[in-house]
């Protein structure tokens, strides 16, 4: 699980330098930017914050995320 203390301060990376870039945790396996769409997912506890692994998944609907996310 990851900390509150994270959270708060992660962003997007494709998006915080022109917006907020602020993300929803998604079923405690995906971080979803409120702006562009794209998602990240967490493994082993670990968000994967690369820019290239959230546009994998941006065009996947929420519901359509596998829960946990598959490895690399």
């Amino acid at each position: 699980m990851v900390s509150q203390e994270l959270l708060d301060i992660l962003r997007c990376p494709a998006c915080v330098r022109e917006k907020d870039g602020l993300l929803t945790y998604h079923k405690e396996t995906w971080l979803i930017c409120q702006d562009c769409g794209r998602k990240y997912p967490i493994r082993d506890d670990i968000p994967v914050m690369l820019i290239e692994e959230g546009d994998k998944w941006a065009q996947t609907a929420v519901e359509a995320l596998p829960v946990p996310p598959p490895a690399e």
